[in-house]
């Protein structure tokens, strides 16, 4: 039986909560967490670069001077990709990055990352966070109860709050989304993970319905 601490809405200590082991006793896959990592990283690119070659380049109609007698290179236009200002060779183009993955891959890349912080202690839970108003301070005061404060955390609840949004967004480390939203890489690139309990209860079932 694999048990966290658990918290109070204040941020105090107030006993242990079991996570669920078909959802944090996963072991860890590189291979897949590494292929599932880089295609989200991928489809977060907007693949807008682009550059002009020497047939978009605007002028460069006119050869810029006669071809023999004047002991110079000869040149046929001022946009060739050896001229400054001139088009250029193999440059990027607009592209779309988008790959897709087998939602079974993406959901055991999940389970595995979940495993692999479980086992490193790193996954806590809260009774709920709740604001009464958008106060950052209110917000960091909770963190540091908890000593999350300095770390790097991703913090997951049932439904998104306007006041936690709010009180969050200029707090650096942090990250808050929906527990149905988290992927594994949210979760490898965060050192904490604070779940709400009702995140946690949506997290579990979540996982064992796709599964």
């Amino acid at each position: 039986m694999m048990q966290t601490k658990l918290f109070d809405t204040q941020g105090k200590e107030s006993g242990t909560v079991e996570l669920g082991k078909d959802v944090f006793s996963q072991k860890i896959n590189e291979p897949l967490l590494w292929e599932t990592i880089n295609t989200i990283l991928k489809n977060q690119r907007r693949g807008t670069a682009s550059t002009k070659n020497r047939t978009e380049v605007r002028g460069g109609g006119r050869k810029p001077y006669r071809q023999k007698g004047i002991g110079w290179a000869r040149h046929g236009s001022i946009r060739s990709p050896i001229w400054r200002g001139g088009g250029v060779v193999f440059g990027p183009k607009p592209r779309d990055f988008h790959t897709n993955i087998p939602k079974k891959k993406k959901m055991k890349a999940l389970l595995a990352s979940l495993g692999a912080r479980a086992k490193e202690n790193k996954i806590m839970v809260i009774e709920d966070l709740v604001l009464e108003a958008p106060k950052t301070r209110s917000f960091v005061e909770i963190l540091k109860a908890i000593k999350l404060d300095q770390a790097k955390t991703l913090i997951a609840v049932d439904e998104m709050n306007k006041n936690l949004l709010l009180a969050s967004r200029n707090v650096p480390n942090v990250n808050v989304k929906r527990a149905s939203d988290i992927n594994c890489y949210d979760v490898i690139s965060t050192e904490y993970l604070l779940f709400t309990r009702k995140a946690l209860q949506k997290l579990e079932q979540r996982c064992a319905t796709k599964k």
